[in-house]
């Protein structure tokens, strides 16, 4: 990231989620999406992370939130699962426009499998095909490498495994040359929003790279700057008592200002969340609306 580069103010609105807000009209489904409106001096860019998996749904609680669907610029795809990729097309298509950056990492469309409790494929469905996305008017930004969308906001790139307690978090399999091997979701990205006078939020689909390993390459990337919010999916829904201990340690030494985790974190998790940060601990809802 351009140490230079910070944003101004970024207003973060979860679109979509596993749950709604108390009272709220809006619909939840199992997935996330996060629309982002970042502004950085003049320019002003609206980011939409992830679609989850019910386009239906999402475009019915962009009404609802007065989010206009052709407004938004960029999509930036955290990783290939149904629940953060299905429907891309639909809402491509919707937004009627062209050349739209589609930021993925290389190896999305992978086959992408489970065996239990059956056999099927869980990544990107065929209807969100490359070839769809790009008659949608989708441009397809396909890196490894972490990627400036505008000053002060960049992808993190593929994320480096360090931690000896984090895991994928579900058993997920990939053929290569005819042998199926596991996948260890090299996919799994994030967003660092640098704000100024503020420090750095991060936005997560799941984590499966690992929520520690993505808040310590944040501090590598950003040069050590404070992390203000952590938003998003932390997938310890299945994980062990122990995992989920080691994982909120780590996250509490790490001196994050807020959380606010949802989707695939697990209640298990938002409770420890919840014991260790206190009052700066809040899950994840569809609806809310927060600015930095």
């Amino acid at each position: 990231m351009n140490k230079q580069g910070e944003l101004d103010s970024l207003q973060v609105t979860v679109v979509a989620e596993d749950s709604v807000l108390y009272e709220s009209p809006l619909l939840g489904q199992h997935g996330i999406s996060l629309f982002l409106e970042a502004r950085c001096g003049e320019v002003t860019r609206n980011v939409l992370v992830d679609v989850a998996q019910n386009p239906k749904a999402l475009l019915e609680n962009m009404r609802l939130l007065g989010i206009q669907p052709e407004s938004i610029d960029t999509i930036v795809i955290t990783h290939c699962h149904y629940d953060h990729t299905q429907g891309l097309v639909r809402i491509l298509n919707r937004m009627q426009k062209s050349d739209v950056p589609v930021v993925i990492h290389p190896e999305l469309f992978r086959l992408n499998f489970v065996d239990e409790p059956f056999l099927r494929h869980v990544g990107v469905m065929q209807g969100d095909a490359r070839a769809k996305i790009a008659a949608a008017g989708g441009r397809l930004f396909e890196c490894r490498q972490p990627l400036q969308l505008l000053p002060g906001l960049s992808t993190s790139g593929e994320i480096e495994r360090k931690t000896d307690f984090e895991e994928v978090g579900i058993a997920l399999m990939t053929i290569v040359e005819g042998n199926i091997v596991e996948d260890t979701m090299p996919d799994d990205l994030a967003l660092f929003a640098r704000i100024g006078g503020k420090g750095t939020v991060i936005l997560t689909g799941c984590s499966h790279a690992g929520v520690v390993n993505i808040c310590r390459q944040c501090k590598k990337m950003t040069e050590q700057q404070a992390i203000e919010a952590l938003i998003g999916g932390f997938h310890l829904v299945e994980a062990s008592a122990e995992r989920i201990s080691k994982t909120v340690a780590a996250l509490e030494q790490l001196e994050i200002g807020s959380v606010l985790a949802g989707h695939c974190t697990g209640f298990h998790a938002q409770a420890e969340l919840s014991r260790v940060f206190g009052d700066r601990f809040t899950p994840l809802r569809t609806g809310m609306r927060i600015e930095f």
